[in-house]
């Protein structure tokens, strides 16, 4: 499926309007299902589908490694006409795990692009299940004021429609490793920590996670998930946020621009 769409639109200038064509972020629904059942519809921009579905069952303690997934698969039903195949995913564990056994998940739940929390009944659930990140990683400050360039020009989407989140994963050198985008901020974010862990290289306690928009709490718990030390986000932080940061010994930044940044959590890992 495609990224983007290209739509006639009327642009003002001054008192002048003209028809042009414009080129618009896809949004589009995409149902996961976990060995046939049901788990979630998110709305999100095609693309790392995979990526996508591995990373949200990941950063959601649905699965603990790569080795928990058997196939995943979109959909080959029969009954579903083709165009909508492409919007539904099939994953099949190892395990046989059934989703009746996740405790504290509730089935058959709608994801708007801004919602990041999902499925979890209480932000006290997320705090249990996640341990503080032990990371000896330092970072020079210069490295960190390089960032924002390099994911910009990595935006391609972005580029073409102006509307779309991105993240991406650094070493602790400032290179760029795996770079998502999509509609939804954490999104993009299951889809880089997803292709992580499809590749084997979780966890991610030497990276660090840069987000194009705010830093909110659901960003802070899938990085502590995937055990990313760093987070920086180009605007604020919530106060959920840095409080979740805080407790998870997570080194939180924003507003980075140019050559300023504020840090909000764990300053000792910026050399």
């Amino acid at each position: 499926m495609q990224s983007i769409l290209t739509k006639q639109v009327i642009r003002w200038r001054n008192s002048d309007p003209s028809p042009v064509e414009d080129s618009l972020v896809v949004e589009e629904p995409l149902e996961i299902r976990v060995g046939g059942q049901s788990l979630i519809v998110v709305m999100r921009t095609p693309g790392h589908d995979f990526d996508l579905a591995a990373g949200f069952l990941y950063t959601e303690g649905l699965i603990t490694s790569s080795d928990d997934i058997g196939t995943i698969a979109y959909c080959e039903d029969e009954d579903i006409e083709e165009p909508d195949l492409q919007n539904i995913i099939n994953v099949h564990l190892t395990n046989g795990q059934v989703l009746e056994e996740q405790e504290g998940w509730q089935r058959n739940f709608h994801a708007n692009a801004s919602c990041g929390l999902c499925g979890k009944m209480t932000i006290e659930s997320v705090k249990q299940e996640i341990s503080p990140i032990k990371s000896e990683i330092q970072i020079d400050p210069d490295i960190f004021y390089t960032l924002n360039d390099r994911l910009r020009s990595a935006q391609s989407v972005f580029e073409a429609t102006g509307g779309l989140h991105a993240a991406g994963l650094f070493d602790k050198q400032g290179e760029l490793q795996i770079v998502r985008e999509d509609v939804g901020r954490h999104n993009a974010v299951d889809k880089v920590i997803g292709q992580a862990l499809l590749i084997e290289q979780l966890p991610l306690d030497r990276h660090i996670l840069m987000v194009s928009g705010r830093a909110s709490f659901e960003i802070i718990q899938k990085a502590l998930f995937a055990r990313i030390p760093v987070i920086v986000a180009v605007s604020a932080a919530s106060s959920l946020a840095v409080e979740m940061a805080q407790e998870g010994k997570i080194t939180l930044v924003g507003f980075m621009r140019g050559k300023g940044m504020t840090v909000y959590s764990h300053p000792d890992r910026i050399r």
